[in-house]
């Protein structure tokens, strides 16, 4: 019966959407997003962001139902009034062949990663989005553990095995372990194995969660974790921990770093995570811009889409979402501390020539939960509980594999696309 009703509703709305597409050719371009939704967030994009834009943009953000629920509307029409959608890459990534190809957009002058201009594809060889803003995850060190890098070390180009190195070092030197990790009940340290440890080591999150690959990455980390603060199982936010001077060293998103930066901005610096064998995985929280088919004025949105992604738009949104840019636009000094360090951590991690970018869980639905615990779980009892590491993992890709199967959940970046879901090896 819901199911019903909801498709009555559904074709109800594409009638009323494909009556009122005749006469909005020429109205402003409806900016149809699944981002900055707080008041204050939308306020800012509407004054201060779009209205700069010639011709004017009707800046409209959505909670997921709604969001979700007018696209697919204006998709069974055949065509609607939305002229622009900005979403998170997941959102994106369900409608893939509802967007126009954006390759066509000249962007000559302004640099935008390459690893998100690729995941823009969607694994078809068009432009389907163009990457809008992000954020993520880096590292963050007091600048009175620098002396004991390693020799040769670049720290914005660290190997996880100099990363172990510097944390040996501050231990054995300073007399007390200086590497933090948020591994508290509400840390987010499962983003970690997921983002960072696995696709470095593996080039994977799921398929090759049992690896000879993933195992040595686990290993790498048992290794580190013989250096790291043992108060870290309390850590949730590691900005207070470096604040306190307890870590020197520490990884978390750049959310739960910031006060660290705007506190003490002369004490600390941010730099990217480092890269293991196979590249420097990294988990983007990347949202971008596409066009849908139905568009009413191609020309104006593919206007708008450019105009988003030029630098003066990049900082402005920035300003207002506090989501970092996708190019090199040079930050302007009136931002926060905490921006002004965290933002070059995060350019030159996500521009890098062995960047990898590791998505976000897609398709898992109320199971990305349990999918969470799989990570955790392999930390709790392989690195905190000493279990034997290859039966550990051997018995949690079991778990795993089932999990997929229930989710049907196909593999996302870095793992290869699957038909059906994607399955542990």
């Amino acid at each position: 019966m819901k199911r019903t009703l909801r498709m009555l509703a559904s074709t109800t709305l594409a009638i009323s959407i494909a009556a009122f597409t005749a006469g909005a050719a020429n109205a402003q371009v409806l900016f149809w997003s699944s981002q900055a939704a707080p008041v204050e967030e939308t306020q800012k994009m509407r004054e201060q962001v779009l209205k700069g834009f010639e011709g004017g943009v009707d800046f409209q953000p959505q909670e997921p139902g709604p969001f979700i629920t007018r696209i697919e509307a204006e998709m069974q029409a055949g065509s609607g009034s939305i002229g622009v959608v900005g979403a998170l890459h997941g959102d994106l990534s369900r409608y893939a062949d509802n967007w126009v190809d954006l390759s066509g957009i000249d962007l000559s002058g302004i640099a935008v990663s390459p690893a998100f201009l690729e995941l823009g594809k969607l694994g078809t060889s068009e432009q389907k989005y163009l990457p809008w803003m992000q954020a993520t995850y880096v590292m963050a060190a007091n600048k009175e553990a620098l002396p004991f890098l390693p020799e040769g070390a670049d720290i914005n180009a660290l190997t996880y095995d100099q990363l172990v190195a510097w944390a040996k070092n501050l231990a054995e030197q300073t007399g007390s372990p200086k590497f933090g990790f948020p591994a508290g009940p509400k840390g987010l340290k499962h983003r970690f194995f997921q983002g960072f440890l696995l696709p470095s080591y593996a080039g994977s999150t799921v398929t090759k969660f049992r690896s000879a690959e993933a195992e040595a990455g686990w290993t790498m980390f048992k290794e580190l974790w013989q250096y790291t603060n043992p108060a870290s199982t309390n850590y949730d936010f590691m900005q207070e921990p470096l604040l306190t001077g307890d870590v020197w060293v520490a990884f978390d998103h750049i959310a739960r770093l910031g006060e660290a930066f705007n506190q003490r901005p002369d004490d600390f610096v941010a730099f990217p995570a480092p890269a293991g064998p196979i590249g420097r995985g990294f988990m983007p929280v990347l949202a971008g811009v596409a066009i849908p088919k139905g568009a009413p004025d191609m020309e104006a949105s593919k206007a708008l889409v450019k105009y988003m992604m030029q630098p003066e738009t990049q900082i402005a949104t920035l300003l207002a979402t506090n989501f970092f840019p996708v190019t090199d636009a040079p930050l302007p000094a009136e931002l926060s501390k905490s921006a002004q360090a965290l933002g070059p951590a995060v350019t030159a991690m996500t521009s890098a020539d062995d960047a990898l970018p590791a998505l976000l869980p897609v398709g898992l639905g109320d199971l990305g939960g349990q999918f969470n615990q799989v990570y955790i779980d392999t930390f709790e009892r392989a690195v905190l509980g000493g279990q034997d590491l290859r039966q550990v993992l051997d018995q949690q890709a079991e778990t795993l594999r089932a999990l997929m199967v229930q989710a049907n959940a196909p593999c996302w970046l870095p793992d290869q696309p699957s038909e059906g879901p994607c399955l542990v090896e």
